[in-house]
């Protein structure tokens, strides 16, 4: 046999994979191509579906793409998306940092605290931001007799949506950093260190860079959600394209042409989730040194003690405490209208506050079944992408992050298509319902999922198999413990975001399903926003206990 050169050694150690996977007869891998083509076959569906009504458009669709007015709309998108990413980011890596890894004071409570703006829907943050701050809200109420202003400045437009967005969907990027914060080992800092770095620099230069494929992970899910949101950019008047869809359904009879916008969304997407996978490079993240990863100690922060504390309590405020204090506000009017003092109102009305625990019911069940199922669709696929890196699992990755960029109201408006008109047994059911969240929130599952991938060494799933272990065995018991982390902050976050998705649940939910988000914009969409205060309230609250227990279960 011919001597092997260093050039053909360095390219088969290249094309060589870092992570042992059973070969393609395997049944693991069956499992695993299987269940990535599921998620495959029911991301296309809504492609498919725009597609189809925008090529019923005809001209008109060309028309759409080049005039003025769409440009103008793709301008304003990518100046919002690109805001609220970078702001979430800078507030984020901070925050985890400080809440997991230092000794600043009550950092448990701080670290529950600061994910729960998660859990208030966008359109309530919204309204309870303009309530509370707008030019003749609350505030200037209580400003007024003490020093004569009669009107506060303007929160509508970019400003108010970037900062609403900002503020309710930093936590995406805050979970998914601290579940790459408790990987990290500490011997590399301490070898840094040893090395001559200060701690200012050790993190710069090793923490950092070790946390990127978490902070991709939580950026790109704020920018996804960025992109489809419509509850705050609806009430804070500033049209980017999921403003424009709703307006073109609800304005026209002709539904191609709001198709069209839809897909231009899609488009959008794609060239993110482009940018997103060129940036992640070939650099590995885990441990590759012999012995077991030391956690991390506390770090002291000695003189930064108090100017960190203020740091943390003052997002923690502005995002959490003000709305819900204003929410506190609200039901207090309520409790004090008429329509609460009242006999006969008032004993309808307290009918009408113990019937809030059926929708709260209905709300944790869906909740819980779709953070279920999407857990269990996102496993394959985040493998694949990490242990394949094939076209195929690349393609699945990148495919599985279209749906969370759409608004739920064309989704469901897919789902109802081909529902009626190919699967009538589902239609109308929870399971079509459950789909729905799906396609809509896989991308959270699917990012933290991999993230926690990302940080497996590779030998320890070799020891495993030279051991005698089956792929079954190795997957059980080695690799699903490891990336317990990443599971279950993708499984709360499918859970938050469940709890408070509205245009899905309005379309595709069974004759007599009511949830919490349902009860509270009947109220809003009314100007009952004191009635609405409960539910909200409700809403929240169930949405914050299994993420405090998510939390605490972590530290």
């Amino acid at each position: 046999m011919a001597p092997i050169t260093l050039e053909q050694a360095t390219h088969k150690l290249r094309q060589r994979p870092r992570f042992p996977m059973p070969n393609k007869a395997h049944p693991l891998t069956w499992v695993l191509y299987v269940g990535t083509a599921v998620v495959v076959l029911l991301m296309l569906l809504t492609p498919a579906y725009l597609l189809l009504r925008t090529a019923e458009a005809g001209s008109k669709a060309i028309e759409l793409f080049t005039h003025s007015r769409n440009l103008a709309i793709w301008g304003r998108t990518l100046l919002l998306t690109g805001s609220v990413t970078l702001t979430t980011a800078v507030i984020a890596v901070p925050l985890a940092w400080l809440t997991t890894r230092t000794d600043l004071p009550g950092r448990r409570f701080w670290g529950v605290t600061a994910a729960l703006p998660l859990v208030i829907p966008s359109y309530v943050y919204a309204y309870l931001f303009i309530s509370m701050f707008g030019p003749r809200g609350v505030l200037q109420q209580w400003l007024e007799p003490l020093f004569g202003i009669t009107r506060l400045p303007e929160l509508y437009g970019f400003w108010g949506a970037w900062l609403v967005l900002s503020l309710i969907s930093y936590p995406y990027t805050y979970l998914t950093v601290r579940a790459g914060i408790k990987h990290l080992d500490a011997c590399q800092i301490e070898a840094a260190r040893s090395l001559g770095l200060s701690a200012r620099a050790a993190f710069w230069r090793v923490v950092l860079p070790q946390l990127r494929p978490a902070i991709m992970a939580g950026s790109l899910l704020v920018a996804l959600y960025t992109l489809r949101d419509f509850g705050a950019v609806q009430l804070l008047r500033y049209s980017t394209f999921t403003r424009a869809i709703y307006i073109q359904y609800q304005s026209f009879f002709d539904r191609s042409l709001a198709a069209t916008l839809a897909l231009q969304l899609v488009l959008l997407t794609a060239i993110i989730l482009y940018f997103e996978w060129r940036s992640r490079g070939r650099a590995s993240y885990h441990r590759t040194s012999v012995g077991v990863a030391r956690q991390m100690r506390v770090q002291p922060l000695g003189r930064w003690r108090w100017p960190a504390l203020g740091f943390v309590s003052s997002i923690v405020t502005l995002a959490l405490f003000v709305p819900a204090s204003s929410l506190i506000y609200w039901l207090g009017r309520g409790l004090h209208q008429d329509w609460l003092r009242s006999d006969v109102l008032g004993r309808a009305n307290m009918v009408q506050m113990g019937s809030v625990w059926e929708p709260a019911l209905n709300s944790v069940s869906v909740a819980l079944g779709a953070a279920l199922l999407t857990a269990v669709l996102a496993l394959p696929v985040a493998l694949l992408v990490v242990r394949q890196k094939g076209k195929f699992a690349q393609f699945a990755e990148q495919i599985s992050y279209s749906g969370f960029a759409l608004p739920g109201l064309v989704i469901a408006l897919a789902l109802v298509y081909f529902g009626a008109n190919y699967f009538p047994s589902i239609y109308q059911t929870i399971f079509l319902l459950l789909l729905a969240y799906v396609i809509l929130f896989i991308p959270q599952a699917v990012g933290a999922t991999r993230a926690s991938f990302l940080q497996i060494p590779a030998n320890v799933e070799s020891a495993g198999r030279s051991l005698g272990q089956s792929p079954f065995t190795v997957m059980r018991r080695i690799t699903l413990p490891l990336v317990r982390p990443g599971l279950l902050s993708g499984a709360a976050l499918v859970f938050l975001t469940t709890m408070k998705e509205l245009p899905a649940t309005l379309l595709l939910s069974p004759l007599g399903f009511k949830t919490l988000p349902i009860e509270v914009w009947g109220n809003i969409s009314e100007a009952f926003f004191a009635q609405a205060a409960l539910p909200t309230l409700m809403l929240i609250l169930l949405s914050s206990v299994p993420l405090a227990l998510l939390n605490q279960s972590n530290e």
